[in-house]
């Protein structure tokens, strides 16, 4: 029996940032995942400025022998539409790969990990949570993306959840391809305005995907999506193995967040900002919250887990506000139009507010609850 203070389910950044933070602090922790470390994670893969902040990332150290593009501008359409073309004279963001980054984030982290272990089994155990007669701790944080055993634990409940459903492709570009330019991804909006597609190059790499919030509507407009991309040409995407996932938006997301030592963080939580579904932010702040409520909670402070759930509304926002559809049907592409007649305003409202959140406060990664 292996025995912590805590246990974090999931090695992603939310994981990797709370066992950073607790390890750091003199705490027993345990991060676990069922996946082996390298492994490929369907994601975009661009961070912005804040989220680099939020990891406490050095870029020179995490650029060695690592792919780290910066984006200096984005191509903005409307579905098939002309692009706007916008471009700033600085590094806004940049391209990652998520096989990198996650190893390298829990590596960085110190904990001790148990990886290829896929946690079937959670319960009490008097003072303590038993996970699988193999795992006792304290404290249970589930890091685990939207599927994650310990938010099932705590959200048993979950069949109307309104999700965000993706499918997403990473593959090495063809020689020769330049398209799109490394230093400009592109990002192709829904008229209905409930979803976008990309197309970002990383170095050698492209990812190529769509999200949208899932409605009757998603095959159809994932087909749609397909049939753009090939009128686009992008290199390599007729032969790419596209994998699905889902995710939750706060503005959507009603799951419980903590209680009776448990504690959920990033996607496990739903925690994704929108409209853009931004889940590795999230996920970095979230985790360093997480941790200081795991702490104060093992130094007594029996308040800890309400005030963990306070402390999200404060920083993300109001959850469980939005609907599948927040608005008439008819509603989406008369705004969509009015937006990409004014290239100022589509750049203003859709990239730097609703892509790159830069009307977000940018405090410390260091929240506290």
């Amino acid at each position: 029996m292996t025995t912590c203070d805590v246990l974090i389910v999931g090695a992603g950044p939310a994981g990797s940032s709370c066992a950073r933070r607790l390890v750091q602090a003199g705490i027993d922790v345990v991060i676990a995942d069922r996946a082996a470390f390298p492994r490929d994670k369907v994601c975009t893969g661009w961070i912005t400025p804040e989220t680099i902040d939020a990891l406490e990332l050095d870029l020179t150290d995490y650029a060695a022998g690592r792919t780290l593009q910066p984006f200096t501008g984005f191509a903005l359409s409307r579905w098939d539409d002309e692009p706007i073309l916008c471009d700033f004279d600085r590094p806004i963001s940049y391209g990652i790969r998520r096989v990198e980054l996650d190893d390298y984030l829990l590596r960085r982290s110190g904990a001790r990990a148990r990886l290829s272990y896929g946690i079937r089994t959670l319960r009490r155990d008097g003072s303590r949570w038993r996970a699988d007669d193999d795992l006792m701790a304290t404290i249970v944080i589930g890091a685990g993306g939207h599927d994650c055993p310990v938010a099932r634990e705590m959200n048993p409940d979950r069949g109307h959840e309104t999700i965000v459903a993706a499918q997403d492709a990473e593959f090495r570009a063809p020689d020769g391809s330049l398209d799109p330019p490394a230093s400009r991804p592109s990002l192709v909006v829904w008229p209905d305005l409930l979803g976008y597609g990309w197309v970002v190059r990383k170095g050698e790499f492209l990812s190529v995907g769509a999200g949208r919030l899932h409605d009757s509507a998603w095959s159809a407009a994932m087909q749609d999506f397909h049939a753009l991309l090939r009128r686009r040409r992008v290199a390599g995407v007729e032969s790419a193995r596209f994998r699905g996932h889902a995710y939750l938006l706060n503005t959507t997301s009603r799951r419980r967040l903590a209680g009776d030592g448990l504690i959920l963080a990033g996607d496990a939580a739903g925690l994704a900002l929108a409209p853009s579904g931004e889940g590795i932010l999230a996920a970095a702040e979230s985790g360093a919250m997480a941790a200081a409520t795991a702490i104060a909670a093992l130094q007594g402070d029996r308040s800890a887990f309400d005030t963990y759930a306070a402390a999200i509304v404060r920083r993300f926002g109001p959850r469980a506000t939005g609907r599948a559809r927040p608005w008439p049907a008819w509603v989406g592409p008369a705004v969509s139009r009015l937006l990409f007649k004014s290239p100022k305003l589509a750049r203003r409202l859709l990239l730097e507010r609703s892509f790159l959140h830069q009307n977000r406060d940018r405090r410390s990664a260091a929240l506290t609850a």
